[in-house]
């Protein structure tokens, strides 16, 4: 699988999502406790082109040819996909290609900027996060660049409902301890009303976070936390969807690419592939043997990342 392009991997919200990955690896406005790609390596908030728009798009005309089964292409993976300054042109580019949805998922640091609200705008539906509407919770959870402000981020997003047609389905990621109090939640639901999204996702710490201090709620927990919120407010449920067909190609690359971007069990692999569980173990094991992954225990379950 390319560098810029991974999966289709299985998504509690979209289906199976085909990954297009435009940051370098943890090039981020922020350094979220709770990321599972671990601590980032360059904080920015500087807008560049990072790589060739063409080579990108090669790699998803590579993907959109394999036959797989695709529900949305999606801007995820290393970093904050804003931060590259083509993504509006890649999105128009994409649309050109095909009929699948476009979704974009962002820490929402630079969506107070017109140009960035205004790359965004072709898109199907778009993602942002906003885990804490308090500077000192902000600070404390997601760790942003010394400029990067919530309350002109919160305006940011209010300005992004005004102008965007597509869904806007905002995601909170909780952290027991951290940003879960009454407070906070109070916070949020106020926030919440003025940006309006379509949809409240309430997540939680379900892979190896960067920091081991960051635990999980329980699912009980968050279902008292989804009823003060009310509104659209839902708990991201599971993934259950078909198999994926059968992925060409070589199996240690695709499990390499995939690894790289998200922490994986071997049920998540074998799904995302298309691939036999008893099959995708060998690999898994024959990688481990090669000391080209690791296992790393989370919440009762292996989950496999890049050595």
């Amino acid at each position: 699988m390319s560098a810029h392009v991974y999966g289709p991997v299985p998504s509690r919200r979209l289906g199976f999502s085909l990954g297009v990955d435009i940051i370098p690896l943890k090039t981020c406005s922020f350094d979220c406790i709770y990321c599972q790609l671990g601590r980032t390596k360059k904080k920015t908030i500087v807008r560049r082109k990072f790589f060739s728009s063409q080579e990108i798009l090669q790699s998803i005309r590579a993907a959109l040819r394999s036959g797989q089964r695709i529900d949305f292409i999606t801007f995820s993976g290393s970093g904050e996909p804003t931060l590259n300054r083509l993504i509006g042109k890649l999105i128009r580019e994409i649309k050109k290609l095909t009929p699948i949805p476009v979704a974009v998922l962002t820490n929402s640091s630079l969506i107070s900027q017109k140009s960035v609200r205004e790359s965004l705008l072709e898109a199907d539906v778009v993602i942002p996060s906003l885990d804490a509407a308090t500077a000192p919770t902000f600070k404390k959870v997601n760790r942003p660049e010394a400029s990067v402000k919530i309350k002109v981020v919160v305006k940011g997003l209010e300005s992004f409902r005004r102008d965007f047609t597509g869904e806007i389905w905002l995601e909170v990621v909780l952290v027991k301890g951290i940003n879960d109090s009454p407070a906070d939640i109070e916070a949020l639901k106020k926030a919440i009303a003025r940006i309006n999204p379509d949809r409240v996702h309430l997540n939680t710490v379900v892979r190896p976070p960067a920091e081991r201090w960051a635990f999980p709620l329980t699912r009980e927990e968050l279902e008292e936390i989804r009823a003060q919120l009310g509104g659209p407010a839902e708990i991201v449920a599971d993934f259950h969807k078909k198999p994926q067909p059968a992925a060409a190609g070589s199996l240690e690359e695709a499990i390499l690419s995939l690894v790289s971007r998200r922490p994986a069990t071997t049920k998540d692999i074998a799904a995302a592939l298309g691939r036999n569980k008893a099959e995708v173990l060998r690999q898994l094991n024959d990688l481990l043997s090669a000391k080209k992954i690791r296992v790393v225990r989370h919440k009762g379950r292996d989950f496999y990342e890049p050595k």
